[in-house]
């Protein structure tokens, strides 16, 4: 259904600190540079872009936006979260474990990037 995710970002050095690391905890390469400046990930079929915003206003994160990534398992989340907030990173919500709900049981771990954006990392373990 989708073809890239694209997170807006007001220091993009910063940024690709943050992401080369979470990636990184999955087995992920660096992000490298394009000819607009932008960082961009390729990592499991999928892409993941950080930019500047086109308009020239400053990045913010999206109210009620989450992008979640896929985990192997419970161990993959957990060093995708360390990850992330050793690099900038906020953790959010509760820790990192098991939720029960209408989705079945799922391990999850969450945090903002530093620009805001929320992240999710999701393992279905049904």
């Amino acid at each position: 259904m989708f073809t890239h995710l694209m997170v807006g970002s007001n220091d993009i050095a910063r940024s690709k600190t943050f992401y080369d690391a979470v990636f990184g905890a999955l087995g992920g390469a660096p992000g490298s540079y394009d000819a607009k400046g932008r960082v961009v990930y390729v990592h499991r079929g999928s892409f993941f872009i950080v930019t500047k915003p086109i308009n020239g206003e400053a990045a913010t994160p999206g109210n009620g936006m989450t992008i979640g990534f896929t985990m192997n398992n419970p161990a993959e989340a957990d060093a995708w979260h360390a990850a992330g907030v050793a690099h900038g990173g906020t953790a959010i919500e509760d820790p990192p474990g098991v939720r029960t709900g209408g989705f079945g049981t799922l391990y999850l771990a969450y945090l903002r990037d530093p620009d805001g954006n929320k992240l999710c990392a999701l393992h279905k373990m049904d």
